[in-house]
């Protein structure tokens, strides 16, 4: 029985094999060669990736927490909108809420957000204190944005619908 799966294996790996054989790159005919216009672009027309130094990763940008002048978190960014061509007009903040339950979306302008690097300082009452980590600097996207707005301020805002149409 068991020489029996063998052989057929055996035979099915030959039939497999000579395909492969068949199909060498050296044995093309002229009439197989592809056209000129098929060819892939050169590498000298792809941009540089050191081109691209100093923009951000939209990606990252949904999830930022968003704080307000005063250092008082106030939410977080749960999505950017843009235009056809690309341009980044509004950001979709999520306020209050727990677990995204009960939360309350509002859109802000893009260019009324400030986007920051250094981690934020927190207020407890007293005195700002420094994070509590000091976290190495992503050049790909920022540490937290800026708003200024307070938490009921966006909370008596209209809320942010995705459109169904």
């Amino acid at each position: 029985m068991l020489a029996k799966y063998a052989i057929t294996g055996l035979a099915a790996s030959a039939l497999l094999g000579t395909v492969a054989f068949a199909q060498a790159p050296g044995a093309t005919s002229e009439s197989a060669k592809p056209a000129e216009s098929a060819k892939p672009a050169a590498a000298a027309t792809t941009t540089a990736p050191s081109s691209f130094q100093g923009n951000w990763r939209s990606s990252k940008i949904a999830g930022l927490n968003v704080y307000n002048e005063s250092n008082e978190s106030i939410g977080s960014i749960n999505d950017t909108l843009m235009d056809k061509s690309g341009n980044i007009k509004a950001v979709v903040i999520g306020v209050g809420g727990f677990l995204g339950l009960g939360e309350h979306l509002v859109a802000v302008p893009f260019d009324k957000v400030k986007f920051v690097n250094e981690p934020a300082t927190t207020t407890t009452g007293a005195a700002p204190t420094t994070p509590t980590t000091t976290a190495k600097q992503n050049p790909w996207y920022p540490d937290h944005a800026v708003y200024n707005a307070s938490k009921d301020e966006l909370k008596a805002m209209s809320e942010f619908k995705y459109s169904t149409e």
